[in-house]
């Protein structure tokens, strides 16, 4: 789209007698982070939300849905979205490192999916949610990227290969994108005027969003803002510890829960 809004948004209405949502994001789940998985696990299991929207990068790398039919560690994150589904709706929308996450995934789950962006209709209110890798404009070597590995034709052929070998092929890229990262002189934000767009055309007044791991409150100016999520991280190595929801009400100011408190 490079910075130009969607000919229309789809919208996901908020069901009678919602009260709060909670959303997340960049959570990047992977089996060498037990603790991240076990609060992840715990929050799903105790949240009073009455549903739960995950917008992107819920996983570290999703090389496909097959991924967990066998046992092992795809397959104890669906268990606990699917108990978790159970007791109130969850969203997915899907991010840069999980975009594969397809419907068989969602259906083995109970999980509803997301297009990217999507309006949420809740408490009288508008609400753009994304998870925002594709307003990064300033990045010009991912939005090429991005569009390549979107492509349909690149998708299938990618999905045709073993598991194994997309699994390999995904640590390759992980690493490829951290050089990348550490080659920039500065992390790659969300085009400002691109969003003021987005917001306009979708009738909306707040954009939430992850992806850049710098969670804050943006004034864009004329009313409207936009709220960055945070990423999670709660292992022992971490540097600083980090998890935060954020919670949206009916009739309240949207809140920033941090579960490290």
């Amino acid at each position: 789209m490079h910075g130009q809004p969607p000919d229309a948004f789809p919208v996901l209405a908020a069901r009678p007698g919602w009260a709060a949502v909670d959303l997340i994001s960049d959570l990047h789940l992977q089996a060498e982070q037990p603790a991240t998985f076990s609060a992840f696990r715990h929050h799903l299991q105790s949240t009073p939300a009455d549903a739960v929207l995950v917008l992107g990068d819920l996983f570290e790398a999703w090389v496909g849905d097959d991924a967990a039919i066998e046992p092992g560690f795809a397959a104890d994150c669906a268990a606990v979205l699917r108990q978790a589904s159970a007791r109130r709706p969850v969203y997915f929308m899907p991010g840069n490192r999980d975009f594969l996450l397809g419907p068989d995934m969602a259906a083995r789950c109970g999980m509803g999916l997301l297009s990217d962006p999507t309006v949420l209709v809740f408490g009288g209110r508008r609400w753009l949610l994304s998870h925002g890798d594709i307003l990064c404009l300033a990045d010009t070597a991912y939005q090429r990227f991005r569009e390549q590995v979107h492509a349909p034709e690149w998708i299938a052929h990618f999905l045709r290969k073993p598991l194994v070998q997309r699994e390999a092929l995904a640590r390759q890229m992980r690493e490829a994108s951290r050089v990348h990262q550490q080659a920039l002189p500065a992390y790659a934000d969300l085009d400002p005027e691109a969003v003021r767009r987005w917001l306009v055309a979708a009738g909306a007044g707040t954009m939430i969003h992850g992806h850049t791991h710098h969670p804050a409150d943006h004034d864009l100016g004329d009313g409207l803002r936009r709220l960055v999520l945070s990423d999670w991280d709660l292992e022992p190595t971490a540097v600083a510890p980090r998890a935060q929801v954020m919670r949206l009400h009916a009739d309240a100011a949207p809140e920033r829960i941090d579960l490290t408190a």
